[in-house]
């Protein structure tokens, strides 16, 4: 899925580079309180990431898995290495991991989102990274939030999300707990000004 809707990347889609904010209705508990940063949208589907999900585990214990380095040379890591963000971009192939990151950083599979954001969905960036070469900015998704042809529309028309262009500082911000309160004041809104329901005039 995600891989057949970035390929098709070719026009931006209308919501391209925009923030989804579920609404307080949202019955999906994957997407609860969630701030989705959409990457590709197209009349075959969309695809983005979750970008205010902890994951339980740090980039040491990613490289662990992959095998990319043994469990001595943690303390020869470059500085900030260790804690380079770990998210859990979405319900979608959980066991997959992507690289949102700053267009610092470019490989051949590097795929431009945004003007200054790329994604790469190769070893090559964790490798970077793990040798303090990757990118200035960036966040490892493991998983990813995909919808089919039309579905994201419907959710959106059933008042399901907000909408918003995305902010790159909110993007990369560390800080997990309350970006989803500060993906809604990016709109002028608080959590307690909004409607389970839609309002019809």
């Amino acid at each position: 899925m995600a891989t057949s809707v970035l390929k098709k990347k070719r026009e931006r889609g209308f919501l391209d580079g925009h923030f989804l904010i579920a609404m307080p209705g949202m019955l999906d508990k994957n997407f609860e309180r969630s701030v989705v940063y959409i990457c590709a949208h197209s009349e075959d589907g969309a695809m983005g990431f979750i970008i205010n999900r902890s994951q339980p585990m740090n980039f040491m214990d990613v490289l662990l898995h992959l095998q990319l380095v043994a469990e001595d040379e943690a303390i020869r890591m470059p500085d900030g290495t260790v804690d380079f963000p770990i998210r859990a971009g979405g319900p979608c192939e959980s066991g997959r991991g992507f690289v949102l990151h700053s267009d610092d950083y470019s490989s051949e599979s590097s795929i431009p989102v945004s003007d200054d954001i790329s994604l790469t969905a190769t070893l090559d960036i964790v490798r970077a990274i793990s040798r303090g070469e990757g990118p200035r900015r960036g966040l490892l998704m493991l998983g990813y939030a995909g919808w089919g042809a039309g579905q994201l529309e419907n959710e959106i028309a059933a008042n399901g999300w907000l909408t918003c262009p995305a902010s790159e500082d909110l993007i990369f911000d560390t800080t997990v707990e309350d970006k989803y309160d500060r993906a809604l004041a990016l709109m002028g809104v608080t959590p307690a000004m909004l409607s389970m329901e839609a309002g019809h005039a």
